[in-house]
């Protein structure tokens, strides 16, 4: 899908828009593979923030004068841009958070209130630490049962053994749209109609699918959709929960304070519609207006073409790691994203990634917040190397030359 303009896309001109990579790192140019963790701003968002701080800041919502009004507009507009990038019905269905993690813990919170001890939660081994530890929570404080879906050898959910998790006492399902580890796209289509067909309401984590490939919430008919604005080319501390009317409507507030009531009395509270209940509290204005200003941002460029292109990333990538004898790819599944994780033999993932520094070369190493995933695959840590629209193939090839001369050092 694209906003009906003529496109082309032009990685190294996509790239020039990043005002960072015009710096160097140890005299070397900076080779960034650290997308999954958090992507690098365009100059249209820092403008924007930039912008909104210097010209018209103000707090948003109950002011009357003229600053108040026009960041009241951005901000609002920038709801709208995110109603818009996930094609939500409305921009009422869409809650401001800090990121995908408070959007979970909103939903544990809110709908997991209701839970009562011995229902039951369906969750991979795939997930992310935020789509584990709010979990845990209802576990630990009302008895919740949390039941686990595997995850095949190639990295992907094992969907026959989803279809045994379901029981009577099932009452939600909550997976990743997208590993941040293996760069498995997972099947939110079947998730979702599996669980409905049993009527069970679901919640994606789109904190890495919403970069990497269009999301159209209405077609997935998902419940609940998570997505955080620094993985989106936008500011960290902001991020969305979109939920179904009928989900806002009905279950109660996360946090309280000021914004989230219509009247407030000593003897009784009277909450706001959706969304502001769920908005206590002054929100992250600034972050947000940028994070309208990287979708509105995204829209002018070829999404298909970006997809394509780090595919492309991807494909030369993992050809090029085949001649490494000692190293091994966690997650092997057809159709993954351009995120890679290795281990390279008895080498430590920390030394790995210190030694491809040297070289300008940024990547991940650890657990990635995904400790179940690496017990699954017997690694205790990993280097993950991830790619964004902004890389090139000339990145790809001084990775791969420095990942050759730190098999030489640590091998």
């Amino acid at each position: 899908m694209t906003s009906g303009k003529e496109k082309n896309f032009d990685p190294l001109a996509f790239k020039s828009e990043f005002p960072i990579f015009e710096r160097t790192i140890r005299d070397k140019p900076l080779v960034y593979l650290d997308s999954a963790a958090s992507a690098q701003k365009p100059r249209a968002v820092i403008d924007a923030v930039t912008q909104a701080m210097e010209h018209s800041f103000a707090n948003v919502h109950r002011g009357l004068h003229t600053m108040a009004n026009e960041t009241t507009e951005a901000f609002e507009g920038a709801r709208a841009e995110v109603a818009r990038f996930l094609n939500a019905p409305s921009a009422d269905n869409i809650v401001f958070t800090r990121g995908t993690t408070e959007a979970i813990n909103l939903v544990a919170s809110s709908f997991g209130a209701e839970l009562e001890a011995g229902d039951e939660i369906i969750l991979s081994q795939m997930e992310h630490h935020s789509n584990i530890v709010p979990w845990h929570f209802l576990r630990e404080r009302q008895g919740v049962v949390l039941k686990w879906v595997p995850v095949t050898e190639d990295g992907r959910i094992d969907m026959d053994a989803y279809a045994e998790a379901f029981s009577d006492r099932t009452k939600l399902v909550t997976m990743t749209h997208m590993s941040n580890v293996t760069g498995t796209r997972t099947d939110g289509d079947k998730i979702v109609s599996m669980a409905h067909d049993k009527g069970v309401p679901v919640l994606l984590d789109g904190s890495q699918s919403a970069v990497h490939g269009h999301v159209d919430v209405q077609a997935l008919d998902v419940d609940f959709f998570a997505i955080t604005g620094h993985k989106i080319y936008g500011p960290t501390g902001i991020g969305a929960l979109y939920a179904k009317s009928e989900q806002l409507n009905r279950i109660r507030p996360y946090q309280g304070g000021g914004e989230m009531i219509a009247e407030l009395f000593e003897d009784r509270v009277v909450y706001a519609d959706a969304p502001a209940k769920f908005e206590a509290g002054t929100p992250p204005i600034i972050d947000a207006i940028g994070l309208g200003a990287a979708l509105k941002w995204l829209d002018t460029q070829d999404r298909d073409g970006m997809e394509a292109h780090e595919c492309a990333l991807l494909d030369k990538t993992m050809t090029g790691l085949a001649e490494f004898e000692d190293l091994r790819v966690i997650g092997t599944a057809q159709n993954k994203a351009s995120i890679i994780t290795f281990v390279m033999g008895k080498a430590h993932a920390h030394d790995a990634a210190q030694l491809l520094d040297r070289y300008g070369v940024a990547v991940r190493a650890g657990h990635h917040c995904a400790q179940p995933l690496m017990r699954r695959f017997d690694a205790s840590s990993s280097v993950r190397a991830s790619y964004a629209a902004y890389n090139t193939m000339d990145d790809v090839e001084t990775f791969l030359d420095a990942l050759r001369s730190v098999r030489g050092i640590l091998m």
